[in-house]
This record gives structure tokens, sequence and C-alpha cells, in this order.
């Protein structure tokens, strides 16, 4: 989403010369799935504190996976290698 559309923070609320947004973070955290029911799945960040995030929007996630959370909700799904 872009900053000031629909739904959006205000641009105002996102100044250019800041890090980050100030609303939001504007940050991504990845994260391990240890498990996962409908589209919620529990993940252990890197500190093991364990989250409920929103996995619709990447599709299929099982536990080892690994994604990226911004908001409570993954943004990437990053599959392990190896």
């Amino acid at each position: 989403m872009i900053a000031g559309s629909s739904g959006g923070p205000s641009p105002a609320a996102c100044p250019p010369t800041a890090e980050h947004c100030i609303t939001c973070g504007d940050e991504g955290t990845p994260m391990r799935v240890v498990s996962v029911v409908g589209t919620t799945a529990v993940c252990a960040d890197g500190e093991q504190a364990f989250h409920d995030v929103a996995v619709d929007f990447v599709g299929p996630v099982g536990a080892g996976d690994e994604v990226l959370v911004h908001a409570g909700v993954a943004i990437q799904h990053r599959r392990p290698t190896g």
C-alpha cells in the first residue's frame, strides 16, 4: 500500500527524511513457522518469541518455513534451503 492511498497512513505520517515510517515501523521481521491452523501461523522471531501471523497473502506455509512479517502479516514466503 502506498502512503496516503485509501486506508494507508497519510504522507505526513511518513516524511521522506525519516529512517522508517513512524506509523507502522516500515520494517519486516524474519520469522520461522512453528505451526499453522487455517490462514494463521504461530511463528518464532529471532529471539524465539511466538507471534500469531496471518499467512493468507503468501500462500500455503508449513512448519519450518521462513516468512517475512510486517504488522502481524506475512508479506513474503521463503522456503528453507538445504
